[in-house]
């Protein structure tokens, strides 16, 4: 039906595929994050037991599957099969089918991902849980090899980027005073959560580029992001710097996969003409499905409906004064509010975890040794690791225990499991200096951490410079009952 030709984007195929593909294997990358992870830090034995946490919150609002039942062996289940569904998507298997077939598959990686995020409690309360939930949905109606993509559901994927940038570009105005003069970036690099590799250099170059880097940044999220909903070239040239942007911070950053879904997600505003344009090797002509069969478009338009409807609240708090951050408005986590990084700290304080084997907890100070994290900073020589877009998530809580306070409940049972050497606590760290042992008393110092200076690190190889500032908790030992003693 001609009438109907408006709904099909037949030249943003490569689009589609970006899309899936893309989404798909971040989906995994997250499951396999989880499925390494999850026991340790949620499972039955775990820092915060979804057991008890279920227990506590009888009446928990948010779909999950546990929600009558947790075990260890069903969240790996759970992974298993959203690992093998993804994996399909990434090589494209479902979508030579019907247009059901990816959105069952996708919807079915939403669910259960979902499942995880809705017990996941504060280990996963990040912003890029709910943006990968809401990703994969949308997605899901892109449909298959046999249709044309749909116009509306790019429209739609295209807003989401709106929101994500633009809305982090608010947060920003609206944050710090550092982001409106121009200094956020004068210290970002060197106290952002999780330094990468190349984190130091862009920490160490000149004042004038640091400045650079945050017009740069504001005009990448307050004003390109408008331009997605132009016609072509310019949308496409919009999401190209969208891109360029978040590959900087990939290279400079942890970031989980925050960045890669931005990326990911910028593609639906790249035709295929452009797309050639700019990488010949990238087909021209992609094999075209039939027309868009009447009950898929009723589908869509469905789903698109419901989008929009749910987009009010998120249009009202892009432009609110109290705009909220990373926030869902429906149990089901879709079309969010986003944000990041309103504030820059100016001093990274990181919190650094010892033990000892000596009977008095007062002993020589070489008795102590340090446990090393895999991402977080420790050691003063050790070069910073690419860990993006795989999720270090104690890590990356261990970043925020002195922004907030160190009294909680998960890091003290953290510190109770390394009191026991419980094995799976021991496998989320690089380094136990125990070798499996039982410590008999560990503690907390604080630190202050910069990064060395280029002749600071040619005269004595450390990348940091590290000042004690005090002690954080302990000594402290595990009594009888396994409750801590000061």
């Amino acid at each position: 039906m001609e009438w109907l030709s408006w709904f099909d984007a037949r030249d943003y195929e490569f689009a589609r595929q970006v899309l899936q593909r893309g989404t798909a294997a971040l989906y995994l990358v997250a499951l396999l994050s989880t499925m390494n992870q999850f026991p340790a830090l949620l499972g039955e034995r775990g820092l915060l037991p979804v057991p008890a946490f279920l227990d506590m919150a009888r009446r928990l609002a948010r779909p999950t599957l546990f929600r009558w039942h947790y075990s260890d062996a069903l969240l790996r289940s759970v992974c298993w099969t959203g690992i093998i569904v993804a994996a399909l998507l990434v090589i494209g298997l479902p979508q030579t089918g019907p247009p059901w077939l990816p959105m069952l598959a996708f919807l079915i990686l939403w669910f259960l991902y979902m499942s995880i995020v809705n017990v996941g409690q504060t280990f996963y309360g990040f912003g890029w849980e709910i943006l990968l939930l809401e990703a994969g949905f949308t997605v899901a109606f892109l449909g298959s090899d046999q249709t044309p993509p749909p116009t509306t559901i790019l429209i739609l994927i295209v807003w989401l980027v709106f929101r994500l940038e633009f809305g982090a570009g608010m947060i920003k105005i609206r944050g710090g005073r550092e982001w409106r003069d121009m200094t956020a970036m004068f210290y970002h690099h060197e106290t952002q959560p999780m330094p990468g590799p190349l984190s130091r250099q862009a920490h160490l170059l000149p004042r004038p580029l640091h400045k650079v880097e945050v017009a740069g940044n504001h005009f990448a999220q307050l004003v390109v992001p408008f331009f997605l909903f132009a016609p072509q070239p310019l949308a496409g040239i919009a999401a190209g710097i969208i891109i360029l942007t978040q590959l900087w911070l990939v290279g400079t950053g942890n970031f989980a996969w925050l960045n890669w879904v931005a990326i990911v997600l910028a593609f639906a505003a790249v035709s295929d003409p452009l797309a050639h344009a700019v990488f010949p090797f990238i087909p021209l002509e992609w094999h075209q499905g039939a027309d868009t069969p009447v009950w898929w478009l009723a589908v869509v338009v469905l789903v698109t409906v419901v989008l929009l409807v749910f987009s009010y609240r998120p249009l009202l708090n892009l432009f609110s004064s109290r705009q909220l951050m990373n926030a869902s408005f429906n149990r089901w986590r879709l079309v969010n509010a986003y944000g990041a990084f309103g504030t820059v700290t100016r001093q990274r304080i990181e919190i650094v975890v010892e033990g000892t084997l000596a009977w008095e907890p007062d002993a020589a100070d070489e008795h102590w040794l340090e446990y090393g994290f895999k991402g977080k900073p420790g050691d003063v020589r050790r070069l910073p690791r690419q860990w993006a877009p795989y999720h270090l998530r104690l890590d990356w809580l261990m970043w925020f225990l002195p922004l907030r306070t160190v009294h909680e409940d998960w890091f003290y049972a953290f510190l109770d499991k390394l009191l026991e050497a419980d094995k799976p606590t021991l496998g989320l760290l690089r380094h136990d200096p125990f070798d499996g042992e039982r410590p008999r008393w560990v503690r907390a110092r604080s630190y202050l951490y910069r990064f060395a200076s280029r002749e600071e690190f040619r005269g004595n190889g450390e990348r940091w410079v590290r000042v004690l500032l005090s002690d954080a908790i302990g000594p402290v030992q595990l009594n009888p009952r396994r409750r801590f003693l000061s």
